[in-house]
């Protein structure tokens, strides 16, 4: 079996608690590779994606009957955006715990299959009601994509309105559900209520988690500059390169400032029932995770 390189200061004690416990079913020295290849996938899936998923598979052939492992496994390849083997690692993972957590993500490997009804299906299952608020919202966040999927931009606006999205309160889902709300609207040509929403998402997107701040300056006209141009009027005759300080000056707005956000103003109701929403494209009927 070939074993991919680890770094000396990789032990496999950073791994989660609940996940060294499922571990300690196998042999203590299995245990610690298998480790030790799962801290590599949580070290490489956000920026290396493929290398991650080959340190899932190593992890999948040592320890395949061990759920975590199964669930990372689905994870990497759902991060490389291989869609049916993620699905199939998250449909073993689930028998395996019969835990709910992740209905949302299984969904979305629907919609990157090409089946955005197959996703809404699993929108209107019993199993959301089993998920805490944040997977419920996740799951909104599908469907809505779902919805788009299928040129149902009325519907998927409607899907997105929600008592979370209404909220003043910043949650950790607060700024992606706002985002996502405010791209259906300007893919609705709604510009004006988009660009409201994308400030409320800037608001709640303490780790830039999105890039609503770039969607909202070019909303207002904002243009940028390379602050790296070298100053023909320097006496010294150098660059700025090391003037990162002065990268304050290269944002050159052609607009005003933008305007404070207005107030929330969708209702405070509960799930909408989409399949009554007419479309304006007249089709039957995110950004997604998946799709965006």
């Amino acid at each position: 079996m070939k074993r991919l390189p680890i770094p000396d200061d990789v032990t496999g004690e950073e791994i989660d608690k609940d996940v060294r416990q499922e571990l300690q079913s196998l042999p203590k020295g299995l245990a610690e590779d298998v480790a030790r290849n799962l801290v590599m996938v949580a070290r490489l899936i956000d920026e290396d994606p493929e290398g991650a998923y080959g340190y899932s598979r190593v992890a999948l052939r040592l320890a395949s009957r061990v759920a975590a492992v199964r669930e990372a496994a689905g994870f990497a390849a759902y991060a490389s955006q291989k869609y049916s083997e993620a699905l199939a690692e998250f449909r073993a993972a689930r028998r395996m715990t019969g835990n709910v957590d992740l209905w949302p993500v299984m969904a979305d490997c629907e919609r990157g299959l090409g089946r955005p009804e197959k996703a809404l299906d699993m929108a209107g299952a019993p199993e959301v009601q089993k998920l805490d608020k944040a997977g419920q919202v996740e799951m909104r966040l599908v469907a809505a994509g779902a919805r788009r999927d299928m040129d149902q931009l009325d519907a998927a606006i409607v899907t997105l309105q929600s008592p979370e999205l209404a909220s003043n309160s910043v949650q950790p889902w607060t700024a992606r559900l706002r985002y996502a709300y405010a791209d259906a609207l300007l893919a609705a040509g709604r510009e004006g209520e988009a660009r409201e929403w994308f400030a409320k998402a800037v608001e709640s997107d303490k780790d830039g988690s999105t890039d609503a701040s770039d969607r909202l300056a070019e909303l207002d006209g904002v243009e940028f500059v390379d602050a790296l141009v070298e100053d023909d009027g320097d006496s010294d005759g150098d660059s700025h390169s090391d003037g990162d300080a002065e990268d304050v000056n290269s944002e050159v707005p052609e607009t005003e400032s933008a305007p404070e956000p207005v107030e929330d103003s969708v209702d405070d109701d509960g799930l909408v029932d989409v399949d009554d929403v007419e479309d304006t494209d007249g089709d039957e009927g995110d950004e997604g995770d998946l799709k965006g």
